[in-house]
């Protein structure tokens, strides 16, 4: 029995004993029994080439099915799945069992090993300090991030450095566009301090897509233009061939991972704003930056320097302001002061901003909008922008387009549901544009909010009256400043001490 655990290592040191050993001495030095050593003398082959080879203990379930059923298959759809296979087989043969799933799949895959096709070979790629930067898209829904309270629709703009692993991420509200792009691009390249020989981004389809001729031939100029500012050259890898970015792909993973878990780390998923959330992004990418430290400050030498300034990394447009005091542009309706009503604005379109221009002057900016998933259009509405002309014509809130936009808090919508359904529209509308303009007039949106949800809380409808005279500017009393004139003596007293001195 002892000679069926010797090992083969264990039968060479035997071997090479007995060359000065007798068989007792050789076994017992190699570690195992006589009588085993006895038996090797005659049997000189290593255990392992002793053992019979493995025959199958059933019936094979599918040597009936392999060539009539299961080949035919595959050879007609080489890339069908064996779980596909294996339901196809059951449906035309009930009398198959479950448990025979796992020996089709063992099956199919030594068959396709042997007889498939040939498949697609990755090919590494070494990476000189200098040489790439990657750029990419990547979505993080499932991170859960709300602001406020409000699920945040958001996705991550990646850059990366494939030598020494510098990273940089940038939030981005909308979708794959050129501004998102250039954006994120730029303020990477003057993170890291310089810039790389070439950028490598994929074929940018998202930002083409819904594009005409022209604006698709625009935006080509428009990207090569920043590379050249730059001084990169940009390269593209084939569409639908993810892992050409590879570098920044499976970085993709690796960084929403880091981002769970910190968000795990932090307890809640809820920030304040979006500054808020941006910075928390920084920070996780800080983090593996300053690990990559040794490797990037090595990797930064061998940059090109960043040029003078920046370029533009937002798309300029001329809309004209309506007599509804707003503009129109991207789906999107925009409320503007009404000073503006019939001019022409230039709107610079950023990721998540609109900086409106009157010539050279800087109007104001917007937060941008989003046109609705169903077609519909967007509504970016500033209550300040149209409440003066509302005190004049309350009633125009009650059928009012954008009304669900004008009001700048839900608690303020929830305020006009219960006045309507307490004391009737012409009331309504009156007080709910009083409460409005109370917010605007004394700046106080935030803490008459606060009241508005406690008193509706309590059943109670808002008091316009009470609350203006809450937030009535409290009265203070004026000093009393005593004013003593001098005598008009003493400057005939300076004259003469001035005549003494000359």
């Amino acid at each position: 029995m002892a000679g069926r655990h010797v090992t083969d290592q264990q039968m060479r040191l035997f071997m090479s004993l007995r060359r000065n050993h007798s068989p007792a001495v050789a076994a017992a030095k190699a570690g195992f029994s006589t009588s085993a050593a006895y038996r090797f003398e005659k049997d000189p082959r290593l255990p392992t080439q002793k053992k019979s080879p493995r025959e199958r203990r059933r019936a094979d379930p599918f040597a009936d099915l392999w060539e009539n059923d299961i080949l035919p298959m595959l050879n007609a759809a080489p890339g069908l799945r064996p779980i596909a296979v294996f339901e196809e087989l059951c449906r035309r043969h009930p009398e198959l069992g479950s448990g025979t799933r796992r020996t089709l799949e063992r099956r199919i895959r030594a068959w396709r090993a042997v007889n498939g096709p040939d498949r697609e070979v990755i090919f590494r790629q070494e990476h000189p300090p200098g040489r790439m930067g990657l750029s990419d898209f990547t979505e993080v829904a499932d991170l859960g991030v709300t602001i406020a309270g409000q699920l945040l629709d958001c996705r991550l703009y990646h850059f990366r450095l494939p030598f020494s692993g510098f990273e940089h991420a940038h939030v981005v509200l909308g979708g794959e566009s050129f501004v998102a792009l250039a954006e994120g691009l730029q303020n990477a390249l003057w993170s890291l301090g310089g810039v790389p020989e070439q950028h490598r981004s994929d074929s940018l389809s998202a930002a083409f897509r819904n594009l005409g001729a022209e604006a698709k031939e625009d935006l080509t100029t428009r990207y090569e233009a920043f590379c050249s500012h730059y001084g990169m050259t940009p390269t593209r890898n084939n569409p639908g061939v993810s892992h050409e970015n590879g570098s920044i792909e499976s970085a993709h993973g690796h960084l929403k991972r880091a981002l769970a878990d910190a968000l795990l780390l932090r307890a809640s998923r809820d920030f304040d704003d979006l500054p808020a959330w941006r910075g928390f992004v920084d920070e996780i990418v800080g983090r593996g930056n300053a690990r990559n430290a040794k490797r990037i400050d090595q990797e930064r030498t061998a940059l090109q320097k960043l040029p003078v300034r920046k370029t533009a990394d937002y798309e300029e447009v001329n809309v004209d302001v309506t007599t509804s005091s707003a503009f129109t542009l991207r789906k999107v309706f925009y409320s503007v002061p009404s000073r503006l009503i019939g001019h022409r604005l230039r709107v610079r379109l950023y990721d998540y901003r609109l900086e409106c221009f009157q010539g050279a002057t800087h109007i104001v900016t917007l937060r941008r909008g989003r046109s609705q998933p169903n077609g519909k259009h967007g509504h970016v509405i500033d209550y300040r922008h149209v409440i003066h002309s509302l005190r004049r014509k309350p009633m125009a809130l009650l059928n009012l387009v954008y009304r669900d936009q004008l009001f700048p808090r839900r608690v303020y919508a929830r305020a006009f549901d219960a006045l309507l359904a307490g004391i009737g529209e012409r009331p309504a509308c009156r007080a709910m544009v009083g409460l409005l303009a109370l917010a605007h007039e004394r700046a106080c949106e935030a803490e008459l909010g606060a009241v508005l949800q406690a008193t509706l809380d309590d059943g109670i409808l808002p008091d316009l009256k009470a609350l203006i005279e809450r937030f009535r500017p409290k009265g203070m009393a004026l000093p009393v400043v005593v004013v003593t004139l001098p005598s008009l003596a003493i400057y005939d007293q300076i004259a003469a001490a001035v005549g003494e001195v000359a």
